[in-house]
């Protein structure tokens, strides 16, 4: 079960990417020729009597694509008219079918935790303290249930997210609290979290948790959702910008041996757990796409605004190369978080 939510979630993620690529490219016109879900051989294709696209299912479950004419330049394709290519097309239409396939990602993601909080209520994303386990740090050091977190070690604060990233990022280390208390008193408290090891697993532990009491109503979930977009955006800039500081190490990221391994643990959790992580996936998915690195729809993007600027088409076999080589180092960065995530398994 847990391979078949894998490749469903997975497939979910990749069909919203590729639909709102090729929706903007049909919207202005542009040829496509084919819709592809998976990469490898082909186990299903389809294509309508007189149509033009082909639709098809490949035998790799991960990634796919939407291949558009002119997407690489204006010397291929001699058989589709100029006025059907994409190069041919204005800025702010190319820009468009680039853009809306990350786009479609973040609509997906905010409709799923919409659903969420209709179906399963809503949880608040308030930086609250809703529990204070009296064997732990936070106990001893004088957090209680009911403290609004304001900041850690100087950093403000607006949602548990908030809370969760910055006490990550200080896992090993002592940090300072400052809450608001009920009576609206404003207290600096500083807690080093607590050194827990089972089962080969070593942990640091605070001692608070969250208030898991939920709300329901359209405008409770209306909210939710878009706090939670928000919150799961700002968590990705901060991973990213984490990368390049060095508070994020390479060896932290997970790649698909990691992505299934987390499928099986949410699955177990219930329906709503899975929901959840589409949705955070499909976040991922969308915003790593938007980094303006070649061979990301990102990357592309910049050459578009940059062709903007100077006022002239980029040479596309230039491009071209450039996108080509990005891609092999994204091969080569995927294989080694792969084989990471294989290392973690033992």
């Amino acid at each position: 079960m847990t391979l078949i939510y894998f490749i469903l979630i997975l497939g979910a993620v990749v069909f919203v990417h590729e639909l709102g690529h090729f929706l903007f490219a049909r919207l202005a016109k542009v040829h496509v020729y084919e819709f592809a879900i998976g990469m490898g051989k082909k186990i299903f294709s389809y294509k309508k009597k007189g149509g033009v696209t082909e639709y098809s299912i490949r035998m790799i479950p991960l990634g796919g694509f939407c291949q558009i004419a002119g997407e690489n330049g204006d010397f291929e394709e001699e058989e589709i008219p100029s006025d059907r290519k994409m190069c041919n097309k204005s800025f702010i239409q190319r820009f468009m079918i680039l853009f809306f396939g990350a786009g479609f990602n973040f609509i997906f993601a905010f409709i799923l935790l919409f659903i969420i909080g209709l179906c399963y209520g809503s949880i608040s994303s308030d930086p609250i303290i809703g529990g204070v386990s009296e064997q732990y740090p936070a106990y001893e050091a004088g957090l209680s249930e009911g403290d609004k977190i304001l900041a850690l070690n100087g950093v403000k604060v607006s949602t548990w997210d908030d809370v969760l990233w910055e006490l990550d990022l200080n896992k090993d280390k002592s940090v300072i609290f400052k809450v608001e208390k009920e009576n609206g008193q404003v207290k600096e408290i500083t807690v080093t979290p607590q050194k827990v090891e089972q089962d080969d697993v070593t942990d640091y532990v605070y001692g608070i948790s969250r208030s898991t009491t939920k709300e329901r109503g359209f405008i409770v979930s209306l909210k939710y959702a878009v706090t939670k977009t928000q919150s799961l955006f700002k968590m990705m800039f901060n991973t990213v910008k984490s990368l390049f500081t060095g508070g994020v190490s390479v060896n932290d990221l997970s790649g698909p041996v990691g992505i299934y391994n987390i499928v099986g643990t949410q699955a177990k959790a219930g329906l709503e757990s899975i929901i959840y992580l589409v949705a955070f996936l499909s976040i991922n998915v969308g915003f790593i796409n938007l980094i303006p690195l070649p061979a990301f729809d990102g990357g592309r993007i910049l050459f578009l605004i940059i062709e903007k600027i100077i006022g002239k088409p980029i040479n596309p076999k230039v491009e071209g190369m450039i996108h080509t080589i990005g891609f092999f180092l994204l091969i080569i960065l995927m294989i080694y978080v792969t084989f990471n995530d294989i290392l973690r398994l033992f």
